[in-house]
């Protein structure tokens, strides 16, 4: 790098807030993705707002490309570095700026792990709602861009409908304010297209949440079945009911292995397990509990556990939010992939992905979130064995076929990143595609903020050249060679 643009980066971070250094960058390679690396040309730490505008607008000038990361806990390679670019990491700015009881909202720095903002609000009986299995580490600012969900979103929605307002650094380095804490505000919903889109449009420095008071009632139970299409169904089966769960999880054969040898939270020996959870005033989920129990009973379940306290319901989530980071109990290498199926179609998509795990000689386990169809297979391979990490590229890319192919999407709450542009275009039509680079091109019309993401080659709306298209370790062929 020109020392002349190093120096100004020192200048704006201060020497131990940028890393130049090949054995620094290591860590900022890749994301929790391991299969896409990218060494950056720079890391810098910015401990404010100010400065991140500072690093935008330096980045902006020189024609650098940029990549705001949180902390690295994607799933899609989102904060997969640029060559030649600039990582700027948000990991400094983690204070809770303001807890406003009375309105039910806190105000955070992007750097604020998810689970933080509960911690400091559950003495007063509230707490933050979107709870992805990452929440004890991953960061705000990149569930804001991803817009993650979590198990309980099926009956409180995803990051979206938690963010009331933010301030932005946009790519020319604008310090803009967009949101209001009252609802409904008017005009375009732009705190609606900023949310997920994946780091595209600018770095949010300054992040307003909703929080919601803790339920009179949480009852949770765990049913197990000796086949995924009857769990399955008894997922429809609940939903037909005119119940909405706070949350329906459900994992297969070898994801219970998995979590069983990591935290041993006592889950049954079965093909599939769903746990299920209730929420809200008493009576009514007393009421409602029962008509659950009967209906996973009627769908098949051959055992029922009901968490009896807090400390039971906390082992079995336990267990399920163990259970990616698990299956390398199970695997050498694993590949967590992300897709969303209408929850009917479950059982079919799910017979599919047996079908294929038979063909491709590699292990695939299944956790979901199955109230509302969100897939996540686990595809288990070795990459100590040749070809064995192209192989499970091409099946991940084959269950997103079965995904869309089933009116689903390509991804639930993990985000397109640099993994599923490719997937993009079968899922979208060309004139799709151009309308969102479009609206990105308003943003960002020299395209440097986070390049590379989300939209698949050719580029379109005339993206400068030199903008960089990442390459996985191991480069994937056909899923037809199955």
């Amino acid at each position: 790098m020109d020392e002349r643009l190093l120096s100004e980066f020192v200048r704006i971070c201060g020497a131990d807030g940028v890393l130049h250094e090949p054995l620094q960058l290591l860590t900022y390679e890749c994301d929790a993705l391991p299969h896409l690396r990218m060494l950056p040309a720079l890391v810098v730490l910015p401990a404010s707002a100010s400065q991140v505008q500072a690093v935008v607008r330096l980045c902006n000038r020189a024609g650098m490309p940029f990549v705001a990361r949180g902390h690295g806990t994607g799933l899609s390679g989102g904060a997969l570095p640029v060559a030649g670019g600039v990582v700027i990491a948000l990991s400094r700015l983690n204070r809770v700026l303001d807890v406003d009881l009375a309105n039910r909202q806190v105000t955070v720095e992007p750097g604020v792990t998810n689970l933080e903002i509960t911690r400091r609000v559950a003495p007063d009986g509230y707490y933050y709602a979107p709870d992805p299995s990452s929440q004890q580490v991953c960061s705000i600012g990149g569930n804001v861009a991803e817009n993650s969900g979590g198990a309980h979103c099926l009956k409180y929605g995803f990051t979206v409908h938690h963010v009331l307002a933010f301030d932005a650094v946009l790519p020319d380095g604008e310090i803009v304010h967009l949101g209001s804490p009252m609802a409904d505000t008017p005009g375009p919903d732009l705190v609606g297209l900023f949310v997920g889109s994946e780091g595209t449009l600018g770095i949010a420095t300054k992040i307003v949440v909703r929080i919601v008071r803790r339920p009179e009632s949480v009852q949770t139970l765990l049913a197990a079945f000796d086949s995924i299409d009857a769990a399955g169904g008894a997922v429809s089966a609940i939903i037909a009911e005119g119940i909405i769960p706070s949350a329906v999880e459900m994992m297969d054969r070898l994801a219970i292995q998995a979590a069983e040898a990591a935290v041993h939270p006592g889950f049954p020996s079965v093909d599939a397990i769903l746990i299920v959870e209730l929420d809200g005033p008493a009576a009514e989920v007393r009421s409602l509990f029962q008509i659950v129990e009967e209906t996973c009973r009627r769908q098949g379940a051959t055992g029922i556990e009901i968490a009896a306290d807090d400390q039971q319901r906390a082992r079995i989530w336990k267990g399920r939010k163990a259970a990616f980071a698990a299956m390398g109990r199970v695997s050498p290498n694993y590949y967590v992939q992300d897709g969303v199926v209408p929850r009917t179609r479950l059982p079919e998509v799910l017979r599919r992905i047996r079908t294929l795990e038979a063909r491709s000689g590699l292990r695939i386990g299944n956790v979901f979130h199955a109230g509302d169809g969100n897939l996540h297979p686990l595809i288990c391979y070795d990459e100590r064995v040749p070809g064995q990490g192209d192989r499970a590229v091409e099946v991940a890319a084959e269950i997103l076929s079965y995904c869309i192919e089933a009116g689903g999407s390509i991804t639930g709450e993990h985000g397109v990143g640099a993994d599923k542009t490719e997937s993009m275009g079968k899922m979208f039509t060309a004139g799709d595609l151009e309308v969102m680079q479009r609206v990105r091109a308003a943003f960002d019309p020299r395209k440097l903020c986070n390049p590379g993401k989300i939209f698949p080659a050719p580029r379109l709306c005339g993206e400068v050249p030199g903008t960089y298209r990442q390459r996985p370790v191991e480069q994937a062929g056909s899923a037809e060679r199955f």
